[in-house]
């Protein structure tokens, strides 16, 4: 390898008085949750987006935040002790809520918040499936900044390689690897917000609950998948039966969920529309 980038020299921690620190992974979280909440109430003002389904009020989506918030942390943080680090979490328990050391599963905190969903949509009375959909078009941004924060902290690097965009870790020895968090930020993030905006606003997917959501699940265990290629498992870990990574095998399930939920949703005649008879020319 006669080229590779070095690591840009950027502290994790953006400021820090004694004993208190804001860093930028925080940072990350703050922001995603952010946009995702100002992106998920202007769909729900967007009328020409639902025609008869129902939707959320405004101050549903102010109050689901909070909700969601939870989930994430509790879900991100269980799933990582359970999925990733079990055996040494079972000898230092006392760990397992220092969440700021670092430690959090994508998939723990999807089903934080799916379950956070659930419980929200039945306190409120709303329909499950649409907040399942705006909080899947609204995702990729939080993808998008802790995809950045994992590259800015040099954790969940990638696969030596050769191409002119490697990069050598401070911790992952010599070796130029691949930038995977960056390709996991463009693939989760940027792509996979692009097509859920295609599905809810050339689609109108927001008026058939469940597709919006349905594609986020696939298109995001697709983007997953793909990028696992490129991207070191955990040491802990390692490589699974067939090559696989856990990474890989937790988002399987994710595109078939999808898959299911996308034909299950177009299987459904719109709101406010009566279904064809059986013999109805068209």
């Amino acid at each position: 390898m006669l080229f590779a980038l070095p690591f840009p020299a950027i502290d994790p921690v953006l400021i820090e008085v004694g004993p208190f620190a804001i860093r930028w992974y925080a940072l990350a979280y703050i922001a995603g949750i952010l946009l995702a909440w100002w992106y998920m109430k202007r769909l729900v003002r967007a009328d020409r987006l639902w025609g008869a389904t129902p939707r959320p009020v405004p101050a549903d989506i102010d109050d689901f935040v909070f909700w969601a918030t939870i989930g994430i942390i509790l879900g991100g943080r269980i799933g990582y002790v359970l999925f990733y680090n079990l055996d040494y979490f079972l000898q230092n328990p006392w760990e397992i809520p220092v969440v700021w050391s670092g430690g959090m599963s994508f998939h723990g905190g999807f089903m934080g918040v799916v379950i956070a969903m659930v419980l929200f949509a039945r306190a409120r009375g709303l329909a499950m499936w649409t907040m399942f959909d705006l909080a899947g078009a609204a995702a990729p941004f939080g993808l998008f900044f802790g995809r950045l924060a994992n590259f800015v902290n040099g954790e969940l690097w990638g696969r030596p390689a050769d191409v002119p965009w490697a990069v050598v870790f401070p911790f992952a020895g010599p070796e130029p690897r691949h930038p995977s968090q960056l390709y996991e930020a463009g693939l989760e993030g940027i792509v996979l917000f692009l097509v859920l905006r295609f599905v809810t606003h050339r689609l109108k997917g927001l008026e058939r609950p469940g597709l919006t959501a349905g594609t986020f699940a696939a298109g995001y265990g697709l983007a997953r998948i793909v990028s696992e290629f490129f991207r070191m498992p955990d040491i802990q870990i390692g490589f699974l039966a067939g090559g696989l990574t856990m990474g890989m095998l937790l988002s399987i399930p994710m595109v078939a969920a999808g898959i299911a939920a996308i034909l299950w949703a177009r299987g459904k005649p719109l709101p406010g529309v009566a279904p064809r008879a059986s013999g109805e020319r068209r």
